[in-house]
């Protein structure tokens, strides 16, 4: 069972990633109906988000 316990840490790791990038997804499509500007910026932000998290 020791043997196994990295492995689940990177599986783990792996799936919050996943969902992140899901989560950023979808927060594109929510700010995607609101004003140029303001989904400009948005998508911005997001991307900076992204390039902390990579």
């Amino acid at each position: 069972m020791p043997q196994m316990f990295p492995m689940n840490w990177i599986f783990l790791f792996i799936m919050f990633s996943l969902i992140i990038i899901i989560l950023n997804s979808i927060n594109y499509f929510y700010y995607f109906p609101m004003n140029k500007s303001n989904n400009l910026n948005n998508l911005k932000l997001n991307k900076i988000k992204l390039n902390w998290l990579w």
